[in-house]
């Protein structure tokens, strides 16, 4: 290769990099701009003046409050005796028994029943969303239904997922009051479109080969979907309902927020009333039970699908936030 052609590609590679630093500069002053704008717009003054009247003094305490909270309120042991901090703890040890009344209660102004609520919710609503979403699902996929007949169960799944759940829970309290309950059939309800579009989807990435051959035995179309397209997807079906059980959990604790009951009924009442300390606890608490939600529907689903995963443990996955090279993409399996 000549010295002339070399030049020629270092040239364009130097016009490609310019370009895209340009293109990304632009990209930043536009997001700039556009937050700048946008928070004027829904704040209804200009950002100078929001920063001034801002009461950051008051947050920051507030917030110095939830970084020091009491779970006086975690039984009814605890809240009876006024027994806080890390001693509330220790008395679900040595008072196992208010454990059971206080989940019986279904009280949301005690933690432990308050996460037995939310827990619930998620899980119930997604059990019973699970059987409509497999039907719309399959229903919806054009390797089933032929086209354009498919798109009315995607329709009915895309107009489901076009109402969130906090406006579903509003819906449902038309039917019964707003309560756990309510809760439930709107997190049921929002599984439908969002479980049945990720089954639908992963049916149309299924292989033809085992398809035909299913075909070539003479078996009929229930058959042929059951042994043919089902058995090429039934891990991810499960993998993908395990994930919607973890966003569905916390869906729950944002139904709670509007009274609905669970975790986040106890942490909407606390602020409301100013009991930032209490209300610190029930954050507390929802950090680990999402961590925990987290974490286990994630190695569950590692194993279902290894290939899409890294098979670690826990420890493994709290020792790879320290690795700096991680945060920056540069970490490999091979590392």
């Amino acid at each position: 290769m000549s010295t002339d052609q070399i030049d020629d590609i270092l040239g364009r590679l130097e016009r490609k990099t310019l370009i895209r630093r340009t293109v990304l500069l632009i990209t930043i002053v536009v997001a700039i701009v556009t937050v700048y704008f946008g928070a004027g717009f829904l704040g209804g003054r200009p950002v100078p003046e929001l920063i001034r009247f801002a009461q950051f003094g008051f947050f920051f305490n507030e917030f110095g409050k939830y970084a020091r909270p009491t779970f006086v309120d975690l039984t009814f042991y605890t809240q009876e005796n006024n027994i806080g901090g890390l001693a509330a703890l220790g008395a679900l040890i040595t008072h196992p028994s208010s454990i059971l009344a206080t989940v019986v209660s279904l009280r949301s102004s005690l933690i432990v029943s308050a996460v037995i609520i939310t827990l619930t919710i998620g899980i119930v609503g997604t059990v019973l969303g699970f059987p409509l979403a497999l039907f719309f699902g399959v229903m919806g996929s054009e390797r089933v239904t032929p086209f354009p007949f498919n798109f009315l169960f995607r329709g009915v799944m895309s107009t489901i997922r076009a109402i969130p759940a906090l406006v579903w829970v509003f819906i449902y309290a038309a039917l019964v009051p707003l309560s756990p309950l309510t809760a439930m059939l709107a997190v049921a309800t929002d599984t439908i479109g969002n479980l049945g579009r990720l089954f639908t989807d992963e049916l149309e990435e299924i292989q033809d080969g085992p398809i035909e051959a299913i075909e070539s035995t003479g078996a009929s179309r229930v058959q042929v979907i059951n042994f043919g397209m089902l058995s090429q997807v039934s891990s991810s079906f499960v993998a993908w309902t395990l994930y919607i059980l973890e966003i569905n959990t916390r869906i729950a604790v944002s139904l709670g927020v509007v009274g609905a009951g669970g975790l986040g009924q106890y942490i909407q009442q606390n602020l409301n009333l100013f009991n930032s300390f209490r209300a610190g606890a029930g954050l507390v608490t929802l950090l680990i039970l999402v961590l925990s939600i987290e974490l286990l529907s994630s190695r569950l689903r590692a194993r279902l699908r290894p290939s899409e995963h890294d098979s670690k443990g826990i420890i493994e996955s709290i020792q790879d936030l320290a690795d700096g090279r991680r945060w920056l993409g540069r970490g490999s399996k091979g590392q």
